[in-house]
């Protein structure tokens, strides 16, 4: 851990040089986050946040950790679990950090009990485009800035700090697979499990699902023990996600459950050959990590690596990396359409409802009396049509069913559907406070465009 006095020294240094670059535009000295859109890169003078990725202290009786804002989720369960604690809501990548977590949208397994990871934030520090440092709570003068956050994606500013809800843990986690062949059951029964495990002491502690094809979906409804019976590991040789047609009844260590999905990148590890159990034996130990995909898939990227060998086997492909939030009552209806247009398999399935129902974040609201249902889904379509027409057919189908799309990944809405969904007045209104000069790109700049 480090001091917060460490911390005020960096934080100044970091101001004076926002502050000598006068009017320019910012950006970050070089990518840091979880993020799958395609852009060049800008002009703008670089500023370094990527030291500001220490927690800073852990307070075991009020459950509150303090920790900078480009601190990955696997620094931050390491320090937490010493003292048998971890953030209420912990995203699903070790590589994801915390501060992008809250101006993203992040979300896992506890998100039906607890909400997305803003819900999860008792103040924010954030560095302004004019070189303030602001503290933001639900309560003080910047509240409408800690309300006006999350699914900002650093335009507004960027997180310094922050302070964040912890909750007691146990040492295992008991898991119950359950297998469904029909989606208006599996929905149904996913919304009773949730309703009944937030009412209840003593319910469910984790859920989420995983859809292989419209005849194979699991729920899977995970409980802190004391003891476990037996202990399973995903980390090397077995690959978690195949558990789930093969078990009934597992044991997870807690720490192995919180990183369940990292080994594999969920299944995406396929695309890297790491599910042939000669390479998986070879270089498992190395390789079973989100961080180590990101890099192959960064120097892929740079490279045109994949553009390259599908023009050299004349063979064409869309990308279509999504996670959309879909009401419960509307699930069934999306998935029939998913697997008739785009047929990507599996897709991951995770409940999420607003935590405090008297709450709302302007730029990402929820309607506070509906359970949602979030679907991951990250592959690539074989395609002969014009580049986006499967994204652009899910954004539309989503906007029909009343969902919402998170923004880490490409999009295509034009400028006026865009503010449409993504709620324009609000958002000018916190631009023109937090940066009147524009300093940052706005949010459709950095979301949807490719420059």
């Amino acid at each position: 851990m480090e001091s917060l006095v460490a911390y005020q020294q960096k934080k100044a240094e970091l101001v004076k040089d926002l502050r000598s670059a006068s009017d320019q535009a910012i950006g970050l000295n070089k990518s840091t986050s979880n993020l799958f859109r395609q852009r060049q890169q800008s002009g703008a003078h670089k500023i370094d946040v990527k030291h500001f990725n220490n927690v800073i202290s852990v307070d075991k009786e009020n459950m509150i950790a303090e920790v900078e804002g480009m601190t990955t989720y696997e620094a931050l369960v390491d320090e937490t679990l010493r003292q048998g604690l971890l953030p209420t809501v912990v995203p699903e990548l070790k590589s994801i950090t915390i501060g992008g977590a809250v101006s993203g949208v992040g979300i896992e397994s506890s998100s039906f009990k607890y909400g997305l990871v803003h819900e999860t934030i008792l103040e924010i520090e954030v560095l302004l485009g004019d070189g303030r440092v602001v503290a933001c709570t639900p309560d003080n003068e910047f509240r409408d800035l800690f309300y006006g956050f999350p699914n900002s994606y650093g335009t507004l500013g960027y997180i310094l700090k922050l302070k964040v809800k912890l909750r007691p843990t146990q040492k295992y986690v008991k898991l119950e697979h359950r297998r469904y062949n029909q989606a208006e059951k599996y929905f149904k029964d996913l919304g009773q499990f949730c309703a009944a495990a937030r009412t209840r002491d003593g319910g469910y502690d984790f859920i989420d699902g995983t859809i292989f094809d419209s005849k194979e979906s699991y729920i899977t409804l995970g409980t802190f023990v004391a003891e476990a019976p037996f202990v399973s590991d995903y980390t090397y040789r077995r690959i978690y996600f195949r558990s789930l047609q093969e078990k009934k009844i597992d044991y997870l260590t807690t720490l192995h459950y919180i990183w369940r999905w990292d080994s594999d990148w969920f299944w995406c590890s396929k695309h890297f050959y790491m599910q042939n159990p000669v390479m998986r034996l070879l270089f498992g130990k190395f390789a079973l990590r989100s961080t180590v995909y990101w890099k192959i898939s960064a120097w892929s990227g740079k490279l045109k690596i994949l553009g390259l060998i599908q023009k050299a086997l004349g063979q064409r492909t869309e990308s279509v990396i999504q996670d959309v939030q879909i009401p419960l009552e509307n699930c069934a209806a999306f998935m029939d359409f998913f697997h008739q247009e785009i047929g990507i398999k599996p897709v991951w399935v995770c409940p999420v409802t607003a935590y405090d129902k008297k709450i709302s974040y302007d730029l990402y609201p929820m309607d506070s009396t509906k359970l949602y249902m979030n679907f991951g889904f990250w592959d690539t379509v074989r395609s002969d049509r014009k580049e986006g027409y499967y994204n652009k057919m899910i954004e539309r189908k989503v906007e029909e069913l009343a969902g919402k799309k998170s923004l880490y990944s490409t999009s295509y809405y034009s400028p006026e559907k865009f503010w449409e969904l993504y709620n324009k007045k609000a958002y000018d209104v916190l631009k023109a406070k937090y940066d009147s000069v524009g300093r940052f790109r706005d949010l459709y700049t950095k979301c949807v465009k490719r420059k």
